[in-house]
């Protein structure tokens, strides 16, 4: 290969990452990491951890939801400290969950570890989204319209949709930073009507913390799936290395600086979201808790009318969150290997392509979120609580039976038994349910 064709290439290649929305924006701030990461993170599963705390029982409960959080903030850092690493990859920052993976397993390894996982993952969570909307969307139609004749979820996933083929236009992170500190806002909010409304109710007069199950059996299963709902919850790391893309870099001032920064508040917010919401819930209502907990609190109506409102917010700012990622992959492929010209026209078809699926997959199957206990284990445990373990060791190559090499270890056992049990409880409790199931409601 010439001189010539080896410039022109290099300047085929930068033209690209101006135009990918993961590289085409450098210039974010510490706080946009921390909107960011709040809105990737703090999912409506927030609302399912009483549900999950009922399966769990006090105990466990806190020990499980403790852990997930110490366990993930540790395996975000990790990302965050490997994004930029001048002594093993000079002058590389590696952008993308894959191109971490490529570098730590080799680049046809790599891409088949980390990317099918991250697929799922980020398909998977906008298809629930679609179908939280939706129900979120006729729950408060219901409340503020009790009288009107009621409509299917299909229309109401259908309206949450449009607002997605409008939005995901919008090219890169940056340009979604105003939807996504809204929806950070809209996540607090919500949470916060959770536990206070639950809390200003009191402990409920027939309240018991005795497991559900009807028998041992039923008990361990419902121990499994309440596992994959936790694990659900802790969703982040899949957009973190892109989030971090776009923050400025330079050798006297790295990118992890601010990221961090970013992180720690957001997981601050996490705590402040997710454990009163766990344990107030549980506590006011014991195992009489619905699977979200806004629908146990019906009153005061124009409250929960409100919070559900929120709910909408916050999952069209998380929806964006997720997509860009795979947005960010559609690109790379229809420009490297089928040779189309990047331009409107191409981002228009794939991206309008992409959020017609996942709202056809939303109104076919409205019940996805029992899928989720089943996927939760399978994809979020490896890249949430394990794989950045795994990256570690195979790139830092840290001294054996040292406290890193020993922590990694412990979090790689902890997240692969997620990854075995959670998955099990999920597919029993889709098998239960799939009697009441129905297609396109």
């Amino acid at each position: 290969m010439g001189l010539e064709d080896k410039e022109t290439q290099v300047q085929k290649a930068k033209v690209l990452d101006d135009w990918l929305p993961i590289t085409s924006s450098r210039n974010a701030k510490w706080w946009y990491s921390a909107f960011h990461n709040v809105t990737a993170m703090v999912g409506a599963g927030v609302l399912s951890l009483p549900y999950a705390m009922s399966h769990l029982g006090w105990g466990p409960g806190i020990t499980v939801m403790i852990l997930s959080w110490i366990i993930t903030l540790y395996t975000l850092w990790q990302m965050v400290e490997m994004h930029e690493m001048p002594d093993r990859a000079p002058g590389k920052r590696f952008d993308r969950y894959h191109e971490l993976g490529q570098h730590a397993f080799g680049d046809k390894l790599g891409l088949w570890i980390v990317v099918p996982q991250q697929l799922i993952v980020e398909v998977g969570v906008d298809i629930v989204y679609m179908v939280t909307g939706g129900k979120s969307l006729k729950k408060f139609h219901e409340l503020v319209c009790p009288d009107c004749s009621n409509i299917r979820l299909s229309y109401f996933i259908m309206i949450f949709a449009s607002i997605h083929f409008v939005l995901s236009q919008l090219p890169n992170f940056n340009s979604i930073s105003g939807v996504s500190l809204a929806a950070a806002v809209m996540s607090l909010s919500y949470s916060t009507v959770a536990w206070a409304a639950s809390g200003a109710k009191g402990k409920q007069p027939e309240v018991h913390y005795d497991l559900t199950g009807k028998n041992n059996a039923d008990n361990v299963f419902n121990f499994f799936n309440a596992l994959g709902d936790v694990a659900f919850a802790y969703a982040g790391h899949n957009v973190v290395l892109e989030i971090q893309a776009t923050i400025p870099s330079s050798p006297d001032k790295p990118s992890k600086k601010p990221m961090w920064k970013g992180v720690i508040v957001a997981y601050i917010i996490v705590a402040i979201c997710y454990l009163p919401v766990a344990f107030v819930g549980y506590y006011v209502f014991g195992n009489n808790v619905d699977d979200n907990i806004l629908i146990t609190l019906e009153k005061p109506r124009w409250l929960i009318a409100a919070a559900n409102m929120f709910v909408v917010i916050h999952v069209i700012g998380s929806y964006q969150i997720y997509a860009m990622p795979v947005f960010d992959m559609i690109e790379t492929v229809l420009v490297k290997k089928l040779d189309l010209p990047p331009g409107l026209a191409l981002r228009l078809i794939a991206r309008s392509l992409y959020v017609a699926f996942t709202m056809i997959v939303a109104i076919c199957i409205p019940f996805f979120g029992g899928l989720l206990g089943f996927f939760g284990g399978f994809v979020f445990a490896p890249t949430t609580y394990f794989l950045p373990c795994v990256m570690w060791l195979a790139i830092k190559k840290p001294k054996r039976f040292g406290l890193s090499w020993s922590i990694n270890w412990i979090c790689i056992i902890l997240g692969t038994m997620l990854m075995i049990l959670a998955p099990i409880g999920g597919l029993r409790s889709i098998i239960l349910s799939a009697k009441s199931y129905k297609f396109f409601s």
